[in-house]
């Protein structure tokens, strides 16, 4: 049997199988739920601790070059999001163009990263929510509301398990409802970011910004590996393609709209902090709200500390939206059970597949130091980004898809590009981290041949 056997691209675009989502999102929400997955820790806390110890001023340049790695990645993604516009993200592309065997891969990888971004992510949500509840002289207990650490005294943090059950909740009464809830909270935080640039810009002083380059190129480029995890979650809304309206036109939009709305945010948050306060003194983990404190704008911080708040809870919402979609994708080819890719009959959404993935995402917020596992979210991310790119040069010579929709420019160069920036940060990471996947990956292989190679839908073809 060929375990490199390929989805039928014609049954996808037909939608012979399973019961097809509503369509329902237009490119403008299609770029609001890429800003709510991007903005979020990244712009409230690593333009201070990069600019302190790497970049210096010149993290604006750190960003940019990000964003351009992110821009080539994002470029694949939208070709494929315009080719093939069914749900499950880099899976389904892996699916059609490389085979079963490494679209399970992908699909392991994207579900460790969106599931320990997401946890994470939920985690430093308790935090700030802790801490803004503290200045109400509401106290919660430290037992529940830190990981579980008996030696520190502390069992569960029952804040971070709550939000994520809270957004796997909205999540239920569908897409649109939770795009129009993002879409308020989006403008939230974007509008206290505006906020912070609006009033932070009058206290700036030139002198802070010499020397601009104090770590030199190499500063700049160690930045821009650091940074560029602050972009991670655009990849999420290509998980939305078949709940889109005129998907071959909209999805690059919002792929790539969002890419750019971020990149300038986080350019000019950069530019007015270091210009605000010294960046030698940017080391902090809410350098935003600190920066306001150092002018002496106390109310403003608080409303900055809410807007981090808000900004979290978006990318939850986007990251989970995100982990159930390949969930359904999975059921509904037979690599997981079928009840993973059942729709509830009033609003056309996978309960069942919301639900697992929230708990699971839920019990590591709750339960599990999360420190040591970050590197993981990059390495499943840049895994599915490398083979979404080099997909496209094979996407390419399918004389069975449309020829209408978005094109990657500069074909093969852009694709190879992207490819190689995604291995050269692939081998940054640790060798714990390695060793982490390893085992994850190997959990995953074992799953596969004692369940999906034996009930895939196309074991026969």
């Amino acid at each position: 049997m060929n375990r490199l056997r390929k989805k039928n691209i014609q049954d996808l675009l037909n939608h012979q199988k399973g019961v097809p989502f509503n369509r329902t999102l237009g490119a403008f929400d299609l770029i609001l739920l890429g800003v709510g997955a991007i903005i979020g820790t990244g712009i409230f806390i690593l333009p201070g601790t990069v600019a302190a110890l790497h970049s210096g001023p010149a993290i604006i340049f750190s960003f940019i070059i990000a964003a351009i790695v992110c821009a080539f990645a994002a470029m694949c993604y939208s070709e494929f999001a315009s080719s093939i516009p069914v749900t499950g993200s880099a899976y389904t592309y892996g699916y059609v163009v490389f085979g079963e065997v490494i679209a399970w891969f992908v699909a392991w990888a994207l579900l460790l990263e969106y599931g320990l971004a997401g946890a994470s992510v939920a985690t430093g949500w308790s935090s700030y929510f802790v801490s803004l509840l503290e200045g109400f002289n509401i106290i919660i207990p430290k037992a529940i509301s830190g990981s579980f650490n008996p030696a520190d005294g502390t069992y569960i943090n029952l804040p971070a398990v709550l939000i994520v059950l809270a957004i796997a909740f909205l999540l239920t009464f569908g897409v649109q409802a939770s795009a129009r809830f993002n879409k308020i909270m989006v403008f939230v935080k974007v509008g206290v970011i505006l906020l912070f640039i609006a009033v932070g810009v009058f206290y700036v002083q030139p002198e802070n910004w010499q020397p601009f380059m104090p770590f030199g190129v190499d500063g700049i480029l160690t930045g821009a590996a650091l940074v560029f995890f602050a972009y991670l979650g655009f990849d999420a809304v290509s998980a939305a393609a078949e709940e889109v309206k005129n998907p071959q036109r909209n999805m690059p939009i919002g792929i790539i709209g969002s890419l750019f709305v971020c990149t300038l945010l986080y350019v000019a948050v950069s530019l007015v902090l270091t210009g605000m306060i010294p960046f030698t003194e940017l080391n902090v983990s809410n350098p935003v709200s600190f920066a306001i404190q150092f002018v002496h704008q106390d109310w403003i911080a608080g409303l900055i500390s809410l807007g981090a708040i808000v900004g979290m809870m978006t990318v939850i919402l986007v990251l989970l939206y995100g982990g159930t979609r390949i969930l359904y994708a999975l059921g509904r080819d037979g690599l997981l059970p079928k009840r993973m890719a059942s729709l509830s009959k009033g609003r056309q959404t996978p309960v069942v597949s919301t639900w697992i993935f929230a708990i699971l995402i839920a019990f590591c917020a709750g339960v599990v130091p999360l420190a040591k596992l970050a590197e993981l979210v990059n390495l499943g991310t840049l895994l599915a980004f490398a083979i979404v790119s080099a997909g496209v040069i094979f996407l390419r010579k399918d004389s069975r898809l449309q020829t209408t929709g978005f094109k990657v420019p500069f074909f093969p160069v852009i694709p190879i590009m992207s490819v190689l920036f995604c291995l050269f940060l692939i081998l940054q990471l640790s060798t714990d981290t390695w060793i982490a996947s390893a085992i994850w990956f190997a959990v995953g292989l074992v799953m596969y041949l004692s369940y999906g190679r034996r009930h895939s839908l196309i074991k026969n073809d």
